[in-house]
């Protein structure tokens, strides 16, 4: 029954987290490059052969290889099985064992595009990796002097980007390329004299990969690889791998089949366990090391999808301002303060919003407080302002990130209402404080944070017009059938998060703007003299939906920015609410209200009470 284990169910078992259930950004996963990324190019006995451990419980002849690290990327981002297997398979993944870059470069040419009339699928996201057998066919040559080895590295990492560029002009559109891993450190080399050498080359290699990337005209995204098993091996514990061998004894032993197997979770050794292990063999790695590298790749992807919501956090908090503001003009209809006379009010709120983005809850509470106050110029008009403070947090619930806002608004109106005629014009602007933004995810077994804090503003023009059809001003009822429009512009300034490590990342500015129109019923129902039920149910539209766009880069790789797509708006939002207002004393009423808005992929609910009084 072990041999029965399919590539995509070990990566289940293997990469500690559930397949995300959301529809995939990317139509599909194509990897081009050598062992590291093979997913099974040749086969043996028992079946398609991958350069990294057996799964178990055995790890011997029998039992299937586990995945590498682009299968268990295919399957955080809810790609078929089928794709993710070797294109000799069916699959989309064209990396084989022994590749040197100018075979992957001839792959990509003459078995990928040529075949495609030369034609990438611009949804695609493609996959690189290379280099690593130009070193161990002496390709380049740490033997040589050191000019000419510089030499074949950074021929070695032009071939590489030549293979990206001819994607690229396919009309591959993203783009994600490993920086090469410190061959030096691997179980093979690094207990050679050739150590130091092969690890200074690999670093002109990556300068110069990096340095070419860097010009690429595409969505390129890098993986600082070294540097991310660099940061591993300082806390090897924490990732998963065995805290009680040392750096050298972690780089320089392996599972199986190197002159330097480890003598206690070695194949051979007291208690096998290559998960324990970074290296499987004298240069690749076990699945522990596979599963980093694709946790890895994953935080980069998934990054703008979270990202980006925090655009949406503020409009959410400018909704629900100006949702509790009309809450207070409803309780108001017809019952507005004597011409000449102040009223003010004091309204305290909370907020529930819920965001669906590929398939990840996300969900926030929010607080807050408004004060305001209106003047009435005449029989038929009033204006006036209100400033509002809102608290708000919004969780992710499957990486528990965890984003904060505070907001400061500003409202100016005015409202009309004679012949039973009525409208409503608002303009609003606000400061925004992004505190405390932590961005986290899974690294194998270890949960790692990224934190920054920005800030940004906003503004927005609003306004509805409506028509009462109540037999008389003095019904009992009224019913207003109305159409709105509303324009908002969100500004959040680009930061970074702290610190250079592999995964910290830098992020342009951001802007979202939001055109609406809609169409809606206002009603409301005296129960008494005093007390009052009011309420809305409407229908906006959105007209700029199209998914949200975030610059990106690493920290450690700031030349190489690129683009991803993030959280893309609903087009179409219902609103519904109901009130109550009751007053207490001639020029003093308290007014409760419950406002829920619900689109395919968000809703908020909001909950407020409020206080006015005339002067």
């Amino acid at each position: 029954m072990k041999r029965l284990l399919t590539p995509l169910a070990a990566a289940c078992l293997l990469a500690g987290n559930p397949l995300s259930l959301h529809a995939s950004p990317y139509s599909s996963l194509v990897v081009f490059g050598d062992s590291l990324s093979d997913a099974g190019w040749t086969s043996d006995a028992d079946g398609p052969r991958r350069f990294t451990n057996r799964v178990g419980p055995t790890y011997q002849a029998g039992e299937a290889y586990g995945p590498v690290a682009p299968m268990l990327l295919g399957g955080q981002l809810g790609l078929g099985a089928e794709g993710l297997a070797a294109a000799n398979a069916g699959g989309n993944n064209w990396a084989v064992g022994g590749y040197r870059t100018d075979q992957i470069l001839d792959s990509v040419n003459n078995e990928y595009l040529a075949p495609n009339a030369f034609q990438a699928d611009p949804s695609a996201l493609y996959y690189l990796t290379g280099g690593g057998n130009d070193f161990l066919q002496l390709r380049i040559n740490p033997l040589l002097p050191y000019e000419q080895a510089t030499v074949q590295a950074r021929e070695a990492a032009g071939r590489l980007v030549d293979s990206v560029e001819a994607l690229q002009q396919a009309g591959a559109r993203y783009i994600m390329v490993w920086l090469l891993p410190d061959v030096g450190k691997t179980p093979a080399i690094s207990n050679t004299p050739l150590a130091g050498g092969v690890s200074l080359l690999g670093a002109d290699f990556n300068d110069e990969l990096v340095k070419q990337l860097s010009t690429v005209n595409a969505e390129v995204i890098p993986l600082n690889v070294p540097l991310m098993l660099s940061e591993v091996l300082e806390s090897p514990g924490s990732y998963g791998l065995a805290s009680d061998l040392t750096t050298q004894q972690l780089i320089g032993t392996c599972f199986d089949d190197c002159s330097s197997e480890n003598p206690a979770y070695g194949l051979n050794g007291t208690n096998p366990d290559p998960t324990k292990l970074l290296f499987n063999d004298g240069v690749h790695p076990t699945i522990t090391g596979q599963r980093l590298i694709a946790d890895y790749a994953y935080s980069l992807l998934s990054a703008p999808w979270e990202i980006s919501l925090l655009p949406e956090m503020a409009h959410g908090t400018l909704r629900s301002h100006q949702d509790q503001l009309r809450a207070q003009w409803q309780a108001d209809w017809e019952a507005w303060q004597a011409v000449g006379q102040f009223r003010s009010f004091v309204n305290a709120g909370g907020q529930r919003q819920s965001y669906d983005a590929f398939g990840g809850d996300a969900d926030g509470n929010g607080y807050s407080l408004n004060l305001g106050g209106s003047y009435r110029l005449n029989d038929a008009w009033r204006v006036g302002l209100a400033a509002g403070l809102y608290e708000q947090d919004l969780e992710v619930d499957h990486t528990e990130s965890d984003y904060n806002l505070r907001s400061y608004l500003a409202t100016a109106f005015a409202q009309y209402q004679q012949n039973r005629w009525w409208g409503e014009l608002a303009a609003s602007v606000g400061y925004l404080d992004y505190d405390d933004l932590k961005r986290q995810f899974d690294l194998g077994p270890a949960t790692r944070s990224e934190k920054g804090d920005t800030d940004g503003d906003l503004w927005s023009l609003s306004g509805r017009v409506g028509y009462d059809i109540a037999q008389s001003p003095d019904s009992q009822w009224h019913l207003s059938p109305f159409v709105s429009a509303d324009y908002a512009r969100v500004e959040v300034d680009g930061y970074a998060e702290d610190g250079q490590r592999s995964s910290a990342l830098n992020y342009g500015d951001q802007t979202r703007t939001s055109k609406r129109l809609g169409v809606g019923l206002q009603g409301l129902f005296d129960l008494s003299q005093q007390t009052r039920l009011f309420g809305e149910v409407a229908m906006e539209r959105e007209y700029e939906d199209d998914a949200t766009d975030v610059d990106m880069s690493l920290r450690s790789l700031p030349t190489i920015g690129y683009t991803l797509e993030g959280y893309t708006p609903d087009d179409k939002t219902w609103r519904a609410s109901v009130g109550v207002s009751h007053r207490l004393a001639e020029g003093v009423a308290v007014r409760g209200a419950y406002i829920y808005r619900d689109a395919d992929d968000s809703d908020q609910h909001g909950i407020n009470l409020s206080l006015s009084w005339d002067l």
